[in-house]
């Protein structure tokens, strides 16, 4: 029997068209589960909708229509955009379905009947944008702190859920599994932000709006949207119900793919729910960045939303899947720009991949009137070479996916490609086709090629549906297996296998062309958003207010090792520096180019404050703060010993 592995993304709420930050999480799912597939696992990928809430009753009546036609019609958008990007998920659940509620319903009364959650009064504040409680301490400036959006002051009789008798089992649990929650910095942030200052009950119904679940016992009490979306990924399954094979057979969860926005939810909230109802926890919560503009979040107010479906129309999807995971480490911020997105496009996939399988088939047809050779191992002196880098590309990208590192997995397989675009200049086929006598080496070498582009067009299938395959039609090979166990050996093919007419399957853009396209893209994409953004204005103030104790305890300070540092373009004060934070990689700017040199920052042991919101500064991203002492307007870098090690923790 097959091994399983079971994947989802979190469920989308459908209060507005999506974009690229969405299909940026489902793209990354897809590519895992994808992955797994051809590994021989039966996966079975899970994404859907959150379709209850406040927000969404409210929406609906701005729009005239039921709250149930409201959300049809958004889903109906997401699955045609799933579609487009090709996501190939095996279940999509709808929080308005049946088979959700059931669940649901029967989850919250066996909770009940057990003393987990109880009635009583809930006086506090609530944010209808989150569809999130907050006590008086978690708010930022009056609002909330996950989004900046007001809060109102409520007071209802509620249900509330006894997670504060799990905090203990919470942390013990963290600490036994120490890839439970991913990146590990969220792991910090939820224990020094929300399980040390006190876990308090949480309340788990409304009574002031009734578009949602209801309780069976009191339905005057709809069920809190977040236990009711939660459920969602073992209603799914059929947990509960007189049909719960697949539950059996799938959970625990291999892994939950959410933004860092609702880390707090799904680590804190549904482990708690699970334990209370004696179930396995997830094995992985995984948690990743935002994919920013330049300047910040998109909104329509910026004109900066990026709507995927007119770039796949111009582009192509796989340029877009592409960039997607090759552009952003998995787990940190990042950003889009245009013209990072045609480099990719003329660079990675026109220059280095396109080019390197139009060359190669070119030569075939031109010397061996195109019938790729038969593979007869190492003939020139630099074919070990590289069917070697072959063989240890494989296990790169396997060991880097396991991690969810898909940037890593995509630079390694380019690597490859570099290699063999290397190769050619190396044997220089032109050279050996004038002489009789290396018809040998001759045949080798395109051989070896046609070995490289099958193994990058196999590694290749998790991230680009569409373009393995047209390789492999090119290269003659179409019909021939294509999953993971083909790369166990190399140039594999089939005698006497006859080559195809070469098409460009990447085409170079005009950069400034391509750039002002998607400007325009994004203006269009951001006038016909349907939901109407909130902008939280920072003050500019230099007042520095006294703090507290347990505000000052939620600041993350870590060791960290400047690894490359060089100065950013027509930034005077600024320079850009990659640190080693141990378990991961950030990029850091910073103003103190006054002061230093690029190269006599290298090594040197930094503190970083490691929680600090990602913010871009001059086009740059920048992930942290390193903390440093000014006087008499001189600023030097604070320190560490050398011996302190990448990632430490700084008291």
């Amino acid at each position: 029997m097959a091994k399983t592995f079971y994947i989802t993304t979190p469920i989308y709420y459908p209060s507005a068209k999506l974009h690229i930050g969405h299909a940026y999480t489902t793209v990354a799912g897809d590519a895992m589960a994808r992955y797994k597939r051809l590994q021989g696992f039966d996966v079975r990928y899970l994404t859907g909708t959150d379709e209850h809430g406040q927000k969404i009753q409210e929406k609906a009546k701005e729009a005239g229509v039921s709250e149930q036609e409201f959300v049809d019609g958004v889903v109906e958008q997401i699955k045609v955009l799933w579609d487009r990007l090709d996501i190939s998920y095996d279940d999509y659940i709808r929080t308005t379905e049946p088979r959700h509620k059931e669940v649901v319903e029967r989850v919250f009364e066996t909770l009940l009947e057990k003393g987990d959650i109880y009635l009583g009064e809930y006086e506090g504040w609530y944010s209808v944008p989150d569809e999130t409680y907050y006590t008086e301490s978690q708010l930022v400036d009056g609002k909330s702190p996950d989004s900046g959006h007001p809060v109102e002051l409520v007071r209802e009789e509620c249900y509330f859920f006894r997670i504060s008798q799990y905090a203990d089992r919470l942390v013990e649990y963290y600490e036994a599994n120490p890839s439970f929650i991913l990146p590990e910095s969220r792991k910090h942030e939820m224990i020094n932000n929300f399980i040390k200052p006190g876990l308090q009950d949480l309340a788990v119904s409304r009574t002031t709006f009734d578009w949602g679940v209801k309780v069976p016992s009191n339905p005057k009490h709809v069920v809190y949207v977040w236990v009711d979306a939660l459920t969602n990924y073992i209603s799914s399954l059929g947990y509960g119900t007189d049909d719960q094979g697949n539950f059996d057979k799938y959970w625990p969860a291999d892994v939950h793919l959410v933004g860092k926005e609702i880390v707090r939810f799904h680590t804190i909230v549904w482990p708690a729910l699970l334990m209370a109802l004696d179930l396995p926890l997830p094995k992985q919560v995984f948690a990743h960045g935002w994919l920013l503009m330049k300047d910040g979040k998109m909104s329509k107010s910026k004109g900066n939303v990026v709507d995927p479906v007119p770039m796949i129309d111009r582009y192509g999807l796989d340029a877009l899947r592409y960039y997607l995971l090759r552009e952003v480490p998995f787990g940190s911020d990042g950003m889009f720009t245009p013209e990072a997105f045609v480099e990719r496009m003329n660079f990675d996939l026109a220059n280095d991949l396109g080019n390197l399988l139009n060359r190669t088939i070119a030569m075939i047809t031109k010397y061996f009137d195109g019938v790729i050779p038969t593979y007869a191992g190492n003939v020139t002196p630099f074919d070990e070479t590289l069917s070697t880098l072959a063989k240890e590309t494989v296990e790169k990208v396997e060991a880097a996916m396991e991690h969810m590192e898909f940037s890593v997995a995509l630079s390694h397989i380019w690597q490859l490609i570099s290699r063999a675009n290397k190769y050619i200049d190396e044997t220089q086929p032109w050279v050996l086709a004038k002489d009789e006598s290396k018809t040998d080496e001759l045949a080798s070498s395109m051989v070896h090629l046609v070995g490289a582009l099958r193994h990058v067009a196999i590694m290749l299938q998790p991230f680009m549906t569409r373009s393995p395959k047209e390789m492999f039609r090119q290269l003659g090979l179409e019909g021939q297996p294509m999953d993971w166990t083909a790369l166990e050996q190399f140039a594999a093919i089939e005698e006497g296998t006859k080559v195809g007419a070469a098409e460009p399957i990447f085409p170079r853009r005009d950069m400034k062309e391509e750039v002002e396209a998607i400007v325009e893209m994004m203006k269009q994409a951001s006038a016909a958003r349907v939901e109407e953004e909130t902008e939280v204005e920072e003050e500019d103030t230099d007042a520095r207010p006294e703090t507290t104790i347990d505000v000052f305890d939620q600041i993350e300070l870590r060791v960290g090792e400047v690894v490359t540092a060089e100065k950013i373009k027509k930034a005077k004060k600024l320079l850009k520096l990659t640190v080693d934070m141990g378990k991961e990689t950030r990029q850091i700017v910073s103003g103190i180019a006054e002061w230093y040199e690029p190269e006599d920052l290298v090594g040197r042991k930094v503190i970083v404050v490691a929680n600090l919101k990602s913010v871009t500064l001059r086009g740059e991203l920048s992930q942290g703060m390193v903390l440093a002492a000014e006087k008499s307007g001189k600023l030097e870098l604070a320190t560490v010993p050398s011996t302190m090690a990448n990632g430490a923790s700084v008291k």
